[in-house]
């Protein structure tokens, strides 16, 4: 059947009238669920309930406290921006993030990029930072990144997720005066302090691999020597301060802040090691945050238990170092726990296994001779040799080509020592570059030159 549509005037304004009618009647329809929905959403959420959950969220970790705000214009309202111009607040910083290597021998700063990973939830992010033009990467704490600028050698400190930057004066004026080896300046470690000359600042502390020379700044401040005579092994940034040990000896000291009663003296001794593990040069005395604690690890020689079995020749002692005791006392540890501890030559790192599962609790991560990462279980007292099958070379020439993907025990091993890091290069892959490498040598050699230091006095500033 053929409906018939109106002819006349009058009938079709009446037809049109009616499905309008009925149009909006639907609209209407359509619209009253959404609104009812509306009012309930998460962004409807009471600003006490919101603050509340932003504390909590604040308390472990800033990334996702960014992300938390980001969700919508109501919740970003009633909370406050991450942005702390000092950097001095701790909870504003990306702590438990690690910076990865791409192992492709590019370096990060020439890249304008960071990969980081997040210890606890194993999260990864690549982060574009174009404050890393024109800058070498000389050292982390906390996630913050120091950096120095390759030209002008001002020292600059960002937190990658805020884009909070805290400039401090070039290091070129002090450099000719008391360092004087480029090489020291290439291979420089520098970490974050809480300053102690001013409540609302932080202060950098430089240490040189090849000079006996400590530097300080605040910002808007010249750098001072605050150490010499001190041949720093390997540092630790806790609680706002830094502790080093020292080569060849049994000391543990503390480089900020400094010493400032009469005698002034090199260094403050915080601990010695015991006197039980043989010649000191023949030990190794690593500082690594654990757990809330600084611990003292010291790795000394031992005979091999079974000759026809592999053996690394070496023991671990732990210990947890009491810096609320008037004498500072070691004391001894005997589990890690859950934790899993990576030495490296300039810096060392504690993980959850339980956080990291490909990971075996109660461990430590070392590198010895030519087997760039051993496993030590405290438990079995057992080792082994991981990442020995992806060896890139035999020392001399090239074996095999980069065996991917890499794993967590080799990213982290890596981040523990910077200098292959800061090239671009996975540790277990470049612990040594053989000589036959000689592209690679060329291209390292170029970056190095990048750095000129500009010819400037101490007292023409």
């Amino acid at each position: 059947m053929v409906r018939k549509l109106p002819t006349s005037a009058p009938a079709r304004a009446a037809a049109g009238r009616k499905r309008k009618g009925a149009t909006l009647a639907k609209l209407a329809a359509c619209k009253r669920p959404a609104s009812a929905q509306a009012i309930g959403g998460w962004a409807s959420l009471p600003t006490d309930i919101v603050g509340l959950i932003t504390c909590r969220i604040l308390d472990c970790d800033v990334v996702d406290y960014i992300s938390f705000r980001a969700v919508c214009s109501d919740w970003r309202a009633c909370t406050s921006r991450p942005c702390d111009p000092t950097l001095r607040d701790p909870r504003l910083r990306p702590r438990d993030w690690v910076a990865l290597c791409d192992g492709d021998a590019v370096r990060p700063d020439d890249a304008g990029q960071i990969v980081f990973f997040h210890t606890r939830t194993a999260r990864r992010l690549r982060v574009p930072l174009r404050e890393l033009q024109g800058h070498r990467i000389v050292g982390f704490t906390d996630g913050l990144v120091i950096l120095m600028h390759k030209t002008k050698t001002v020292v600059r400190v960002l937190n990658p997720f805020t884009r909070v930057v805290v400039d401090l004066p070039p290091l070129a004026p002090i450099y000719h005066e008391v360092i004087r080896m480029k090489k020291s300046l290439l291979n420089m470690n520098a970490a974050v302090c809480s300053s102690v000359s001013s409540e609302n600042s932080i202060a950098v502390v430089v240490c040189f691999m090849c000079s006996n020379v400590v530097l300080g700044a605040n910002p808007g401040s010249d750098w001072e020597v605050l150490h010499r005579g001190l041949h720093v092994l390997r540092t630790l940034p806790f609680q706002g301060e830094l502790y080093a040990t020292t080569s060849c000896s049994d000391e543990i000291v503390r480089l900020y802040p400094p010493p400032r009663q009469e005698p002034l003296e090199n260094s403050v001794v915080v601990a010695h090691v015991p006197n039980i593990f043989g010649p000191h040069m023949c030990c190794d005395f690593l500082l690594v945050e654990s757990g809330g604690r600084m611990l003292l690890v010291v790795q000394h020689p031992v005979p091999e238990a079974n000759s026809w079995d592999w053996s690394p020749g070496v023991a671990f002692r732990l210990y947890a170092v009491d810096l609320n005791s008037q004498h500072h006392k070691l004391i001894p540890v005997n589990s890690l726990g859950d934790n899993v501890l990576f030495l490296g030559d300039d810096r060392c790192l504690s993980v959850s296994a339980r956080d990291l599962p490909s990971l075996s609790s109660n461990s430590i991560c070392f590198s010895l001779g030519t087997f760039p990462i051993v496993m030590h279980s405290l438990g079995t007292g057992l080792s082994e040799r991981l990442a020995e099958s992806c060896q890139i070379h035999d020392g001399k020439d090239r074996i095999r080509p980069s065996v991917r993907p890499f794993t967590i025990a080799d990213h982290l091993i890596t981040y523990c020592n910077p200098r292959q890091w800061s090239k671009g290069l996975m540790f277990h892959e470049y612990r040594y570059i053989p000589e036959s490498f000689t592209e690679l040598i060329k291209n390292i050699r170029a970056q190095n030159a990048q750095l000129k230091i500009p010819r400037v006095s101490l007292h023409s500033r």
